[in-house]
């Protein structure tokens, strides 16, 4: 869903805004949206962020993300809503929740974290600032204003996830429409997500001492790099009395020390290894290691041996991961072994190591990737088919599983199946109009049996009628 539907439907719970006063502050977001609401404003924003470039699609950034964020969710005061977290290819410091569950990290975050605490000290702000509704909170604070001041929130709501130059261009149209009060998290919404993120935190097993830890660094930067500070102050108003607060808070808690995982160190390792060009992303690892300045040295070896392959030099790298791999098996350790092989057109090597992989860790998303990717390209592709279906029995919100499947089934010559998958790639991506292409173009394939072709054909209508509700004008 495009921005003009997202208008749309924020346009289409105006009227009934302002229809009467809303209750208390606590009630108000209800008033307003409904949690199924907001979901659906969180679905229109993602399927905007879904097509996007800036998404980060790596599966093991993305997978341990989510199992941070599921450990934390677990822990708080909403543990059966459903949240989606993600990674925005993007350097500076930044996090934000959108509505229906939807957080976003930029990678620059996680490099910028020193421990995994400190990490998850912000996922469990953000958890927070969702599970208190807080930015339906801020949408029903328009709930006396018009129509453009709903619109130039939704540009807000959109751009968040962008640069500082277009947040800045969203802030002043909203500004114009005289809602800027309204717009960033209030005082008194920042202080509860502090409350209950430290509470989270704790629960889960979290050093809370880190988000205090990560709140003064912040300041810090901010005050060094005053015309340039991280949007996430921007959009968190950080002060000193909200650092004291939590500095207290976790001043009456026992001193723990919480190590960070081995899944935390590799995947900072790994985003570390993919920034900036590949020979100093190489001499990054390489110094480290030389003056022992790092707190996992597996990370370490992992890390450069990622950077080695991005510079080509196969054989080193392979000795780094061999290194590496004394800290013991890992699936991570895997997948990159199985890059490097392929790199160097051992593509028997390749599949032997992901087949060994998958036989230790079955469910790991990049493994299955690579071993589909690996199997097409040696023409394994009835295996490769069997592997993505397989995986899609329970990972149905996989649009890379879908497109591998779609090359698998384009391998096999069976065009009916091929674009069904196409198309169901393409919804995940936020692609209605390609979608219903690719259902039109399996329908005139003629290729498969009747079961298909009506499964294609009822997808069609169903699709059809999703457009339909879409261009529908707001009722009042």
């Amino acid at each position: 869903m495009k921005l003009i539907y997202l208008l749309l439907f924020l346009g289409g719970l105006l009227p009934r805004a302002l229809a009467s006063d809303l209750p208390d502050l606590g009630e108000s977001s209800q008033a307003v949206f409904s949690s199924q609401q907001e979901r659906r404003i969180g679905e229109s924003i993602m399927a905007d962020i879904r097509g996007s470039r800036d998404l980060m699609g790596d599966a093991e950034v993305a997978d341990y993300l989510n199992a941070l964020g599921a450990r934390l969710v677990a822990n708080s005061q909403d543990p059966a809503r459903s949240f989606e977290f993600f990674v925005l290819h993007d350097n500076t410091l930044n996090a934000f929740a959108l509505p229906g569950g939807f957080i976003g990290v930029h990678s620059g975050l996680i490099l910028s974290a020193q421990s995994e605490s400190e990490l998850a000290s912000v996922l469990a702000h953000e958890i927070s600032h969702v599970t208190q509704r807080h930015l339906a909170r801020v949408i029903a604070g328009t709930q006396k204003n018009t129509l453009t001041s709903l619109a130039a929130l939704a540009v807000a709501i959109l751009a968040a996830r962008s640069n500082p130059q277009v947040v800045n261009a969203a802030l002043a149209t909203a500004q114009a429409a005289g809602i800027q009060s309204q717009l960033d998290y209030t005082r008194e919404h920042e202080r509860e997500a502090d409350r209950i993120g430290l509470q989270v935190l704790e629960v889960s097993g979290f050093d809370p001492r880190a988000m205090a830890g990560f709140f003064e660094r912040l300041q810090k930067y901010g005050r060094l790099y005053e015309n340039n500070a991280p949007v996430y102050l921007r959009t968190h108003p950080l002060t000193t009395e909200r650092i004291a607060d939590v500095q207290n808070r976790v001043d009456a808690l026992p001193y723990r020390q919480v190590p960070d995982s081995l899944d935390f160190q590799l995947v900072r390792a790994k985003l570390e290894a993919g920034a900036g060009s590949a020979q100093n992303a190489v001499k990054v690892f390489e110094t480290a290691l030389a003056e022992k300045k790092y707190s996992n040295e597996a990370a370490q070896h992992y890390g450069l041996a990622s950077a080695l392959l991005r510079s080509k030099e196969y054989s080193r790298a392979e000795r780094e991961l061999a290194l590496a791999r004394k800290a013991g098996a890992h699936p991570m350790f895997d997948v990159l072994a199985m890059h490097i092989k392929f790199a160097q057109k051992q593509s028997g090597a390749a599949l032997d190591v992901c087949r060994g992989g998958l036989k230790r860790f079955p469910r790991h998303r990049a493994l299955i990737h690579g071993c589909a990717e690996t199997m097409l390209q040696t023409g394994a592709a009835a295996e490769a088919l069997n592997l993505v279906s397989g995986a899609l029995k329970s990972r149905d919100n996989d649009a890379q599983l879908y497109l591998l499947q779609a090359q698998a089934y384009a391998a096999l010559g069976k065009f009916v199946p091929q674009h069904r998958a196409l198309a169901e790639a393409y919804m995940l991506q936020g692609n209605l109009p390609e979608a219903i292409v690719q259902l039109q173009i399996a329908l005139k394939s003629r290729d498969g049996d009747f079961y298909q072709l009506s499964m294609a054909e009822a997808r069609l209508r169903q699709l059809r009628e999703l457009e339909k509700e879409m261009r529908k004008p707001p009722q009042p």
